[in-house]
Parts: structure tokens; C-alpha cells; sequence
């Protein structure tokens, strides 16, 4: 069984994962995104064949990639052009991104709610490439997971602001302020059309979607909430926002009935709480071999 721990911040309600209880580094949604974009690549560039002297990968490139509004368009290219990248490169960077930033964050949102916060980001993108290049008399097919890795990038500097990043593994950089420049970056290049070939609004556009959400999220809204507004039904309560105390007083859940844990330990609540706060801005790592003992003290006897 499963434990998170329910915790409160940025002024609404999330669950954070406890890392003593079975943190995975490829969870589930993670790593069938990575293979399922890998095998498709390997199909269309890497094992490139043809069907009655038809090259298949061309076949794929005119119905699934993301084409302008034209007899070329079809709705279902908002999701399919996300699986499908124009080159190693632009497939590596991608998919290493989505495993750097998105891991923590399925961990802690669960696999469902990771999927669909990753889609409606990939959506986002596709839509505002559909839009703003057209606006600038421009227009081509478009690849790529950018748009919606775009947007788990976001969610990971809006949850995570103080965590450091490391350019080039050497640079230390707070996530806060490398989402950002990169954002301004892709914003400054999208203007100036500079680096031709890649679709720098739909990465803004995944980017925009992405703050949006994690806004929601951060203000103890869910998704479902935004579809209501869509529908015209205005949500009226909102995740009440805990004291300090209160924070410290929370208690073990599962996940599978949503209902507390009975606590036995005697383990100070406020050193674990501590402890795990650690985890949130700085990661796993950061832990001292007697924080660890800790955690892995306290989850003997919860189990």
C-alpha cells in the first residue's frame, strides 16, 4: 500500500508523494510516452520502409503530422503530432526533458491526472500553432513533444521554484528563474523569427496552457473544474487553505480510500514534515544519511 502525505502550499491543496513509500523514477505514464515515441521514430526515420513503393514515414507525415488549416488538417493531428519528431536530436532532448522534469511530477499528481495535464498542454501548443503563424503569414507541418514538455517544464518551476538545475551539469541555475529565461528566450526568438524550423509559439503556447493549470492547481482547483467553466458552471468552494499548525498536524492518508491513517509512531510530526519539505525544494538527494534513517524509520512503522 501506498501512503501520501497530505500537505498544503503556493495557497491551495496538493498531495505530495512520500518517497519513503516507493518514489519511481520511470513511472508509468513516463515511460510509455518514451517508448511509444522512440518505436515511432525508429519506424519513420531510423527503419524507414515503404508499402508498394510508398514510403511509409511520408504517409505518417501527411495524416498524423500537425499541418495549417488547409485540406491537409485533420483534428486528430492536435494529438498525434506530438509522437512524432524530426530527428534524433529533436527526439533525445525532447524525451529527456519529459524524464528530467515530468518525474516528480507524476509522482506527485498520480499517472491519470500526469497524462491529462501532459495532453491538454500538447493540445494548447498544437492549437497556437494553428493560430498565431497563420497571423504571420506562416505555415508548415509541425512535430514534436516541445509544446506539451513545455508545459511540464512550467508546472516543474511553478512547484518546485528553489530547486536547482544544472546547465550543462556543471551551472547550478534555481528552477524559477531557468523557466523563465527560457521562456522569454523562445518568446524573443517567436518574434523575431529567428532559428527557422522551429516552432517557437507552440512552445509558448504549451507553456501558457501549463500555468494556467498549474495555477488551478496551486489554488486548490482540479481540471474537472476548468471543463465546468467551460460549460458555463462557475466552481463555488475552494480548497481551504490550512494554518501553519494546521500544516504540521496533518496526517497520513491512503490513496486508495482517501481516509486518515491511524498514526502510531512516535516520530516527531514536525521533523518528518521537515524532512520532507527538504525533498520538495532541494530533491532526494539533498538528504543527510540521518534524515534518510528518519524516513525509513517512520515507514517501518506506518507499514
Amino acid at each position: 500500500m501506498s501512503f501520501y502525505r497530505s500537505t498544503y502550499g503556493g495557497g491551495g491543496r496538493y498531495y505530495r508523494p512520500s518517497f519513503f513509500s516507493g518514489f519511481s523514477f520511470f513511472p508509468p505514464v513516463i515511460k510509455t510516452l518514451l517508448i511509444s515515441n522512440t518505436i515511432i521514430w525508429l519506424l519513420t526515420d531510423f527503419f524507414p520502409f515503404s508499402i508498394n513503393n510508398v514510403p511509409v514515414n511520408s504517409v505518417i507525415m501527411k495524416f498524423f503530422a500537425l499541418w495549417p488549416w488547409g485540406p491537409n488538417f485533420w483534428p486528430w493531428q492536435l494529438l498525434t503530432y506530438m509522437f512524432l519528431h524530426g530527428g534524433f536530436g529533436h527526439l533525445f532532448f525532447n524525451m529527456l526533458a519529459l524524464w528530467m522534469f515530468g518525474m516528480e511530477l507524476e509522482n506527485l499528481w498520480g499517472s491519470k491526472r500526469f497524462l491529462t495535464y501532459y495532453l491538454l498542454c500538447g493540445l494548447g501548443a498544437g492549437v497556437t500553432n494553428l493560430i498565431v503563424p497563420v497571423m504571420l503569414g506562416e505555415g508548415a507541418p509541425t512535430v514534436g513533444a516541445s509544446g506539451a514538455v513545455f508545459g511540464v517544464l512550467v508546472a516543474f518551476g511553478m512547484l518546485f521554484p528553489d530547486r536547482p538545475i544544472y546547465i550543462y551539469f556543471l551551472l547550478p541555475i534555481r528552477a524559477k528563474y531557468f523557466v523563465t529565461a527560457y521562456i522569454l528566450l523562445e518568446l524573443f526568438y517567436g518574434v523575431y523569427g529567428m532559428q527557422s524550423g522551429v516552432a517557437h509559439f507552440a512552445h509558448l503556447g504549451g507553456a501558457a496552457v501549463g500555468f494556467v493549470l498549474t495555477m488551478m492547481t496551486m489554488r486548490g482547483y482540479s481540471i474537472a473544474d476548468l471543463w465546468n467553466v467551460m460549460k458555463g458552471e462557475f466552481p463555488h468552494r475552494r480548497a481551504k487553505k490550512l494554518s501553519h499548525d494546521e500544516v504540521l498536524d496533518a496526517r497520513f492518508y491512503d490513496i486508495t480510500s482517501g481516509k486518515p491513517l491511524d498514526s502510531d509512531n512516535d516520530v516527531d510530526q514536525e521533523v518528518i514534515d521537515a524532512i520532507l519539505d527538504k525533498i520538495n525544494r532541494s530533491g532526494y538527494q539533498s538528504l543527510t544519511d540521518e534524515e534518510k534513517k528518519i524516513l525509513n524509520d517512520a515507514s517501518r512503522k506506518i507499514h
